[in-house]
Formats: C-alpha cells, structure tokens, sequence
C-alpha cells in the first residue's frame, strides 16, 4: 500500500458519520452507505456481541486487523461500558491516518456515551506499541506494524475483526499464509468476522479449519462472513 497520505480525504456517508477516501487505492476506510452502521453490525454486532452472548469470558480478547479511524475501537469502547464486560484490543496499523483527518472525524459526537470524545482522544493520541486503558472496562494496545511480518501470539485471541481494504486493495492482507496466521493466533474458540464475503476468502478459511457462515450484510452489502474457529475451551480461561 503506497498510498500519499496527503490525498486522504474526508467524505460523510449516508447515516451521517464520516469515512475518509484514499485516491491512491480509490477506497474509503468505511461503507459509503453508512461507516457507524457498518462497523457496529459487522464488528460489534455479528462479531464482540455474538461472541460474548454464546461463551461466558470475564474478559475478551479482541484483535483488529486495521485500526484505521478508530471507528471499531471506538464502538468497542462503548460496548465494554454498556455491557460491563472487560476486552483487550490489539490493533495492528501499518498506515496511520493523518492527524489532522483524526481531529475532525464525527464518531464521537454520533456515539450515545457522553465519554465518546475523550475515548477518542485516548485511541488516538495515546503512545503506540504500549496497552493503554481507554476506560476501566477496555484497553488498547496500537501496534504500529503490517500484519504479514508482525508475530501475533499464539491462541490468544476470542474476537478478530478483519477490517483490512479490500482483497483487491490490499491483495498481500488476504492470502491463505496470512490468514492461517491469524488462524493459529485465535482463541479455542473464537470468531473472525469481516465485511468481505469473497468466493475465495471462504473457500481459504474453511481449508484452515473455520465454520464459515454467509451472513446478510450491512445496509447496501449484499453479504458479511462470520467464521468460527471451533474447539474446547483451554483450562487457563
């Protein structure tokens, strides 16, 4: 991804929240349809939601393949405090976007907690490479580093958000190595949930042993894929 980061531009979409458009890919970070609505259906709903209705964890482990605006964090941030349920992000980054583009994004005013702008401002400004607590209940950690190369611990995760650009975007990010990566990373078991529903992405994911579900997708997409690494949960959980 060779994009300049000075052609980022910000868009608003159409449930009123912001994305930004990359000329150089000529691809937003988010639905042109909706950027709130799509990452809170596809992440939080049929990822962090499902997950923690279907397996009893005093704490979530989740791992974002692209922090990007903050978006996801952000609506996890919230989620943690409406459920009282503890999580731990890691986000991996490679491209971070543009500071002056962060300091003018509208999640937080979109967003029903009235902490929403100080969470933002934590996700955001806080040092990389290093856990921050965003509030009580929910710590990120920003992982300035491309997913291919960075060593992602082994059966650690409960939740992946797969929120990378699309295969034909960002090719290097969906091949089968990196996706088994991600793979052994997860959690006995655990879900990945991405906006993609690709012919190939799902033939890749059940190779590797996933049980992968076409979902309905978010307003204006078709179609979302849910997987779901099967398996016991390990004693130390």
């Amino acid at each position: 991804m060779n994009e300049k980061r000075e052609e980022h531009r910000l868009i608003l979409t159409e449930d009123g929240s912001h994305s930004i458009y990359v000329p150089g890919l000529n691809e937003t970070y988010h639905s042109f349809h909706g950027a709130i609505q799509e990452s809170g259906y596809v992440f939080i709903k049929r990822g962090l939601e499902y997950f923690a209705g279907n397996q009893d964890r005093s704490l979530i482990k989740v791992l974002e393949v692209g922090l990007g605006t903050g978006l996801n964090a952000l609506l996890t941030a919230q989620w943690a405090e409406e459920m009282q349920k503890k999580v731990e992000m890691t986000s991996l980054e490679a491209y971070p976007v543009p500071k002056g583009l962060v300091d003018v994004l509208n999640y937080p005013g979109k967003i029903s907690s009235k902490h929403a702008p100080g969470w933002f401002r934590k996700i955001h400004h806080s040092l990389w490479d290093e856990a921050v607590e965003i509030h009580d209940l929910f710590v990120l950690n920003k992982v300035m580093a491309k997913l291919e190369t960075y060593p992602l611990p082994f059966q650690e995760f409960d939740v992946v958000f797969f929120d990378a650009f699309a295969p034909n975007k960002q090719a290097e990010l969906w091949d089968l190595s990196v996706l088994d990566k991600v793979y052994q990373s997860q959690n006995y078991p655990s879900v990945f949930v991405t906006y993609c529903a690709k012919g190939q992405l799902k033939r890749d994911l059940r190779s590797l042993g996933y049980q992968v579900e076409t979902l309905p997708g978010p307003p204006g997409k078709k179609e979302m894929v849910r997987a779901i690494k099967p398996g016991e949960i390990e004693s130390k959980h």
